[in-house]
């Protein structure tokens, strides 16, 4: 009976096992005569094994559900999952389809693995608190973070896609990440005093979150089990968390005890269509459009943002894609959609077929809407009287074009082409007549963007894919007309 020794590069060294797993599996070896360890784990007592000769004539297939289920589970701190993922490997060779027996031992400790690092994932998106370093150029955003499991390489891309204008690290006690605007460079393990201990903006937090915070509606257990305690000591608003929860009973008998006031008349009102038919609207020029554009004052965005950010692409372009707003990174380059939502739904274009040269691409407001929050600029949605302020330039942009499809991507954009709100979920997945025109709600690929969960994303991802498909059939079928 040969013994063999196992010694994977790191402990989430993916390809060095699958690689090993690969070579032992085709030779034959059973779980039971392999030891599975990292370098530099510990002093080992065995020299590394040679993986057996390849064959080449030898091969096996496994589900690509174990794949997945495999590339997620090695990220689990358990020391036997490489032992654990083999045994199934092994397994699967013969009977592919126990990979769908949620009941099998080897499975469910494997998924229960993947679920753990996947928790652990979106923990790390939802407590991280960066802190800036420095000043004016040389300022940088440093967070610090303790993950239960190896999962800094798996929770990076999110940080980088949310934060991608500006320099950041996070630092943990294994692995760091660092962002410089372009790239993410993975470092080794720091120590949290490397990490600073305070920020000007937090006692604004910390004031904000006082005043947001409601003991009517308090649940300690809910909120501890989605906010648990280890994480607190990372948060500004940790050292408010206990006297808020203590003095919860006592504000909230008070506000019961409080005389109600005399609630105001109400100011609503009934929702008024801002459509106005473009068939009434002359076809004007783009250049002069925009030249027009740059000077708008219809509403207040225009003092705070950099410029006017007006639509581009094709002048008969036969489809109009219409977004929110322009984001940070539209407002300093003055052209739609080439920040991070512009990415994705090149992304997204390029899968359903379409070429984005050939669309036109715009947004319903045409300044970007925002709050300073040291030197980011957060994205605020625009409001009703906003939307009416600009629709005009949708109006005189659609007659400009004149496109067979228009796709509205968004609550913003659906409620700027229909001139009224119209949810997203009860409308998407088939077109709508307009007056000239077929109309196509999706979301705006920013929505992608914010998703915490990777399993959302991707599937998120994938409608948003089918809709532009659905706008790509459209066309192939209004040539072949």
């Amino acid at each position: 009976m040969t013994l063999h020794t196992i010694i994977l590069g790191s402990e989430t060294d993916f390809a060095g096992w699958r690689d090993a797993a690969r070579a032992l599996a085709l030779a034959n070896v059973p779980p039971e005569h392999i030891t599975w360890t990292v370098k530099g784990r510990a002093a080992q007592l065995f020299e590394p094994t040679s993986l057996p000769p390849a064959d080449p004539d030898r091969t096996f297939t496994v589900p690509a559900a174990f794949v997945d289920l495999a590339s997620i589970a090695i990220l689990n701190r358990n020391p036997e999952r490489f032992a654990r993922l083999y045994r199934l490997l092994w397994r699967l060779r013969d009977t592919p389809r126990l990979i769908e027996d949620a009941t099998d031992p080897d499975v469910a400790i494997l998924q229960k693995f993947a679920r753990e690092v996947r928790r652990d994932e979106h923990k790390m998106h939802a407590f991280v608190r960066f802190r800036e370093l420095g000043r004016g150029k040389e300022a940088r955003f440093v967070a610090w973070f303790e993950p239960e499991h190896h999962i800094v390489e798996l929770a990076a891309p999110f940080f980088a896609r949310r934060f991608a204008d500006m320099p950041w690290s996070i630092l943990t006690p294994e692995r760091c990440v660092h962002w410089d605007g372009r790239d993410t460079v993975f470092t080794e393990g720091a120590a949290k005093s490397d990490s600073p201990s305070s920020d000007p903006l937090e006692d604004i937090w910390r004031s904000y979150y006082a005043n947001i915070f409601n003991p009517a509606r308090l649940k300690i257990k809910a909120m501890q089990a989605e906010m648990p305690k280890k994480y607190w000591r990372n948060l500004p608003e940790a050292s408010l968390i206990d006297p808020l929860i203590a003095n919860a009973a006592r504000t909230t008998q008070a506000m019961i005890e409080r005389e109600a006031p005399v609630p105001r008349p109400s100011r609503q009102r009934k929702e008024e269509p801002i459509m106005a038919s473009p068939a009434h609207i002359k076809s004007e020029s783009l250049a002069a459009l925009r030249a027009e554009a740059a000077d708008c004052r219809a509403c207040h965005l225009w003092k705070d943002a950099t410029q006017t950010v007006f639509g581009e692409g094709p002048r008969h372009a036969p489809i109009m894609l219409v977004g929110e707003q322009p984001g940070d990174k539209e407002d300093l380059a003055g052209k739609p959609f080439v920040g991070p939502a512009g990415q994705v739904l090149n992304r997204a274009l390029d899968e359903a077929g379409i070429d984005r040269d050939k669309v036109y691409v715009t947004n319903a407001v045409k300044h970007f809407k925002f709050v300073p929050r040291g030197k980011i600029r957060l994205h605020q949605k625009p409001n009703t009287p906003e939307i009416k302020a600009c629709r005009p330039w949708y109006e005189r942009e659609l007659a400009a074009v004149k496109p067979a499809l228009v796709v509205a991507m968004g609550a913003t954009a659906a409620q700027s082409v229909f001139g009224k709100i119209t949810p997203i979920g009860k409308n998407r997945g088939h077109l709508i007549d307009l007056d000239e025109a077929k109309a196509l709600v999706t979301v705006h690929p920013s929505y992608l963007l914010r998703l915490p969960d990777a399993d959302a994303k991707e599937r998120e991802y994938a409608n948003f894919v089918k809709d532009l498909k659905l706008a790509a059939s459209f066309l192939h079928k209004l040539k072949a007309a």
